[in-house]
């Protein structure tokens, strides 16, 4: 296999990515024949997964935009992925001028492709981190130029906390990131689930097997278990919700059943 001029010498080409898998799913071009054959297996179970794909994008847009409007000038997003049309840093500062925004993710083909796309933004950059420790998110040099934490941030964690384990303690995550946040802060968050799903949860353990087998588990957690996330934040209307249901700009009966696959929701600070 010929590796093209955007993947990194460091990767291995040969296993699928989670963040390819995602851009294959939202008709991008960075992703290998691996990332299209574990994609196209899922879909063999749950074939509108590229609908559930579009609808967490088409909510973070939605998100941002809120984010921009409540006067929310700094954006921290955790596991970003490979950059696509609207991303964050094109909502918000079309939204609000001058908006930071500081990408976070563990692939090295996700980083180095926010690094060619944010080459020459003063007000954006990436950082290469783990969500599983914040720490090291919060004291990076990216983080520390663009980001006052004294001021409200909207943080970003879009489709990320399924594929953290209990074992490793996502809760405890999100309540460091929290904690380090101003008063004001949003959380915006999306997380699979099966409810919604427009097929029998046995039917979707399939799509959820290939994860798995691809050694990045799948965790699908319920309603109760993706509202704990939310502790220590004031829900925003329409509170936790499926996607489509969020603030909607269309009518929600007019979008594919998939979409309502999951939960989205927008918290604040106190």
């Amino acid at each position: 296999m010929e590796r093209p001029a955007w993947a990194p010498r460091s990767i291995d080409i040969s296993v699928p990515s989670v963040s390819r898998i995602y851009d294959y799913y939202l008709g991008g071009s960075h992703n290998f024949e691996v990332d299209r054959e574990a994609a196209r297996k899922a879909m063999e179970f749950m074939p509108g997964l590229p609908k559930i794909m579009q609808a967490n994008r088409a909510f973070m847009r939605r998100a941002v935009r809120f984010a921009a409007d409540e006067g929310i000038d700094q954006f921290l997003d955790i596991g970003s992925g490979i950059p696509t049309f609207g991303n964050v840093h094109e909502v918000a500062q079309q939204a609000r001028p001058g908006a930071r925004v500081v990408y976070v993710d563990h692939d090295p083909v996700a980083v180095a492709h926010s690094q060619a796309v944010l080459a020459g933004h003063e007000d954006t950059d990436v950082v290469a981190a783990d969500l599983r420790k914040p720490r090291e998110i919060l004291s990076s040099p990216q983080v520390e130029r663009l980001v006052d934490l004294n001021r409200p941030v909207a943080l970003l964690l879009v489709a990320i906390l399924h594929f953290v384990e209990d074992a490793d303690d996502p809760y405890g995550a999100v309540a460091e990131l929290r904690d380090a946040l101003a008063p004001g802060s949003l959380l915006i968050l999306t997380h699979a689930s099966y409810e919604g799903i427009p097929l029998p949860a046995e039917r979707a353990e399939g799509a959820v097997d290939v994860y798995k087998d691809i050694r990045n588990p799948l965790i699908m957690r319920s309603r109760d278990e993706i509202a704990r996330f939310f502790e220590g934040y004031d829900m925003v209307e329409p509170g936790l919700v499926p996607m489509p249901h969020w603030r909607p700009q269309t009518a929600p009966e007019d979008e594919d059943p998939y979409a309502f696959s999951g939960f989205a929701g927008v918290g604040r600070t106190a």
